[in-house]
């Protein structure tokens, strides 16, 4: 009896897995096949991958798919062709697939349903909004997936679609703000950054439109608002001046009164599409298909003015300028205290009150801005800006006033009657002008800030305090400068260049009499300057310190030699000033500044430039000195803690296309001083402070003050004067003084491997061997896990075996003995090679060892303390990084 009954629970089990095993084949044979375009009620799309939907053109596919690190299973869009896999929609975020069974399907009434192996239901997009008899869902080649009627195409409107619930990406087509569906209801669309990359639950980050007032584009960051694009002026949001005229006519902008939407221009069958960080940024993305890459157009919040209100209530920010926080005319901080220490959150106040009644009031335009807060403005599209003024004027309450639309000269009126908040003063011509509206008696005066009188209290203190001691130093080193000054010029002269000579009152107009607030930065020569000529020719300016014994044979150096060289990857000298004692060069203007602050972040360079003396050095200065040193620390300290912030913003910037683009930039520089140009040219300090990037991030070699011209059969020589930097000086160079094209190639390998890291080779990366970067990634390298060096900034789209192939030629250029290192045509050869890696040299052992490093520890300590003895056989100066 119990064995009748046990054969027939067995045969009942094998006919329910058989029914099983019958049932999963059917729904296989009755599911989508690949290639299809729709899904209908009767063919549902399985878990298992084997089915997909892909659009009429390919363009786009819709499947289920695992994120990177991630075995949960969600339904999404992606790029068809693209790899790596790039997604654009998922609309299970929150509830992910965790068994080995699940289906897609649509219903009769046309709702989509996913359910998982238990047939729970995960998600779904509900009852449509208006009825279908025969409902189909199709993935169009725009991106959109959605339900509409069979045989009209969408024609009549889609009952429901993915363009209306966007996860963290905006197609071209898809609207952001307030859309009004058929059924009546009004629905609000934006985009919201994922959780993580393996983890696309939605975060705190949404990008979308507040419609408040005048509608601008926000950040939020929870109910918190994080950046600010502004209003649409007619031509481009006014937050963002980088997409005047929609991106050089790559893109086109819609704009309506409750929604904004960006389309590709007729001319441009480009990929583009803005995608939500996780990290809180917002960038805008075209697919190169040549470099078969992402390529960033344009991305925010990047600077401390993007942070929303950092200068307070009518207060205003300035990019690149120190301070970056300045009172509106006609007001002043509201906490003088916080405001010299660079909190400019508390805002300005008033100074004089405004005069409604007798009407004496006025305005005070600012130009070129991003206009402020518009969430409780007032718009009137049909007035000028003349009629605008007099509605602003009649109203008691109005404080400002602007145009609203800047397409066809300045049309519309926007008026405030609140404080103006997150304003940006941009330093091109770009922005609008905004009036302010102010009392009388403020508007021929600049009360902006007292920043300015109480640093001048502290700086007439300090020269009254020294000016005994530094009037007998100034008339030595005058005296001295004088003479020198003179070899000078009459070296320029006798060499007789085609160099132009700039009148020094042209060069003071341009920084406005060298401000402290057009300073870029200062090196071993002196201090650089931003500056304009004419409309729009920007210029730096490098001025030759009083007090530099260096600075002037680097003058005479760069003037002689630099005026000869012309290279896409060299920086231009635009012309010299040799006027009244001052010795200063004119280059060509780098939006970009320089490579060491993108790559180590500007908490790092700033740190490493700080001028600040040890506690044994404090503790032994004058008051005099003290009191000058104060001024510089305390501004120092400020920017350090502003600049804080930026260093995560800043590491984005550097995708590997780019940092690829940099290191092919730099290496034909190279190869043009070293075998291109007229002379044979070594440049002796190639750092990554060194090299200045343009509008594009192209890389421009610069500082010419320490180079070497070589006679045509030379190849070597020797030097009892060591200059260069530490850390990127070939060990024969350091050891013995011999320096040589070689030189040149260990400092572009070292650039090479910090491009590739995010790292200084000045540093300890592996505690128990004390090794620099050189020895990390040579232990790296030979334990065959290189990949463990990339900067984690370069994100996750790159070619590991272009990386790998930039790491083996760093450390081909980085072996100890100079004749092992490739000259710059081969390494050009190997960066543009893609053949099979392993053909590439073997590298040998990079000049590392802990033997030389004590040794050149140990003379680099001897020559500094015998620097100032003349019979001392050997000289070296170390010059280190700093921030421009």
């Amino acid at each position: 009896m119990r064995r009748g009954l046990s054969h027939d629970v067995d045969s009942c089990s094998s006919s329910a897995a058989l029914l099983l095993l019958l049932l999963l084949l059917l729904a296989t044979l009755f599911s989508i096949s690949g290639g299809a375009d729709t899904l209908t009620p009767d063919l549902p799309l399985l878990v298992d991958g084997s089915t997909t939907l892909t659009s009429a053109g390919g363009t786009f596919q819709l499947g289920f798919f695992n994120p990177s690190g991630s075995t949960n299973r969600y339904v999404g869009i992606w790029y068809n062709r693209i790899s790596p896999q790039t997604v654009v929609w998922i609309a299970n975020r929150r509830s992910p697939i965790t068994t080995r069974f699940g289906n897609l399907s649509l219903t009769t009434t046309g709702a989509l349903v996913l359910t998982d192996g238990n047939s729970s239901i995960l998600w779904t997009s509900g009852a449509p909004d208006s009825s279908l008899s025969n409902p189909v869902a199709q993935l169009f080649d725009d991106g959109n997936f959605a339900v509409h009627e069979s045989g009209s195409g969408g024609s009549d409107g889609f009952a429901w679609q993915s363009f209306d619930f966007p996860t963290d990406t905006q197609l071209p087509g898809m609207i952001l703000g307030r859309r009004r569906l058929r059924n009546g209801t009004d629905l609000d669309i934006n985009i919201t950054a994922s959780t993580s990359d393996s983890d696309p639950t939605p975060g705190p980050f949404v990008y979308g439109l507040d419609l408040r007032g005048d509608p601008q584009l926000f950040i939020w960051s929870g109910t918190e608002q994080y950046w600010r694009a502004g209003p649409w002026n007619g031509r481009w949001f006014s937050g963002v001046p980088e997409m005047v005229d929609t991106a050089n006519g790559l893109l086109r902008f819609d704009v309506g009164p409750n929604q904004t939407t960006y389309f590709r221009s007729d001319q441009s069958s480009a990929l583009l599409r803005f995608v939500m960080h996780s990290s809180g940024t917002v960038e805008l993305n075209v697919w190169l298909e040549s470099r078969q890459s992402w390529n960033r157009i344009w991305y925010a919040p990047k600077d401390l003015c993007d942070s929303l209100s950092s200068c307070g209530p009518n207060g205003y920010c300035r990019q690149i300028i120190t301070p970056q926080c300045v009172c509106l005319q006609g007001f002043h901080p509201r906490s003088p205290t916080n405001w010299r220490l660079r909190d400019g959150t508390g805002g300005c106040l008033r100074t004089t009150p405004l005069d409604c009644r007798n009407g004496t009031d006025g305005f005070v335009i600012l130009r070129n801005i991003k206009l402020p807060d518009t969430s409780r403005s007032m718009v009137s599209a049909s007035l000028s800006l003349d009629q605008c003024r007099s509605l602003c004027l009649n109203n008691c309450n109005c404080t400002a006033y602007a145009a609203s639309n800047i397409s066809d000269g300045s049309n519309g009126c926007i008026t405030w009657t609140t404080s103006l908040t997150d304003i940006t003063v941009y330093q091109s011509s770009v922005g609008q002008d905004l009036y302010v509206r102010l009392a009388a008696a403020d508007l021929d005066s600049d009360t902006s800030s007292d920043r300015r009188q109480n640093h001048f209290v502290v700086i007439i203190v300090t020269l009254v305090v020294s000016i005994v001691v530094l009037s007998c130093l100034a008339f030595c080193l005058w005296r001295r400068m004088k003479k020198r000054g003179a070899d000078i010029i009459e070296a320029t002269e006798e060499n007789d260049l085609d160099l132009p000579l700039f009148d020094l009152g042209t060069i003071r107009n341009a920084t406005f009499n060298f401000s402290s607030q057009n300073k870029l930065g200062e090196g071993g020569f002196g201090p650089v300057y931003r500056g304009k000529i004419g409309e729009d020719q920007e210029i730096a300016v490098k001025r030759l310190s009083k007090t530099s014994t260096q600075g002037l044979n680097e003058f005479k150096n760069e003037v002689t030699l630099i005026a000869k060289l012309q290279h896409r990857n060299l920086v231009r000298l635009l012309g010299c000033c040799v006027q009244e004692e001052e010795r200063i060069l004119v280059y060509e203007y780098m939006p970009n500044g320089s490579l060491d602050i993108l790559l180590f972040g500007y908490l790092e360079v700033i740190t490493a430039s700080s001028p600040f003396p040890d506690k044994k050095e404090r503790s032994s200065m004058s008051l005099t000195t003290f009191l000058a040193l104060d001024i510089q620390e305390l501004d120092q300290i400020i920017n350090l803690l502003l600049l804080f912030y930026l260093d995560e913003v800043k590491g984005t910037i550097l995708d590997w296309r780019t940092r690829y683009n940099i290191i092919v930039g730099i290496a034909r520089g190279l190869l043009y001083l070293h075998h291109d140009s007229r002379f044979r040219i070594i440049h002796r300090d190639l750092k990554a402070s060194n090299i200045l990037l343009d509008k594009d991030m192209d890389p421009k070699i610069s500082d010419f003050g320490m180079a070497r011209i070589f006679g045509g059969d030379e190849s070597e020589a020797n030097t009892r004067r060591v200059v260069g930097t530490y850390g990127y000086m070939s060990p024969e160079y350091i050891m013995d003084g011999i320096f040589s094209i070689k030189s040149d190639v260990f400092s572009f390998g070292v650039l090479v491997l910090e491009i590739i890291s995010g790292k200084k080779n000045r540093g300890v990366y592996h505690g128990s061997h004390n090794s620099n970067l050189l020895g990390h990634i040579w232990n790296l390298w030979k334990e065959s896990q290189c990949m463990d060096f990339v900067d984690k900034n370069i994100g996750h789209s790159f070619s590991e075996i272009e990386v790998l192939r930039c790491i083996k030629i760093g450390l081909l250029c980085v072996q100890d003995r100079a004749e092992d290192r490739p000259t710059m045509p081969l390494v050009l050869t190997m960066l543009s090679s893609t053949g099979d890696i392993a053909l590439l040299p073997e590298p040998k052992q990079p000049g590392f060892f802990s033997k030389r490093d004590l040794m050149s520890e140990i003379y680099l300590s001897s020559s500094m303390s015998n620097h100032q003895d003349s019979s001392a056989s050997n000289q070296i100066t170390i010059t280190n990084i700093e921030g421009r």
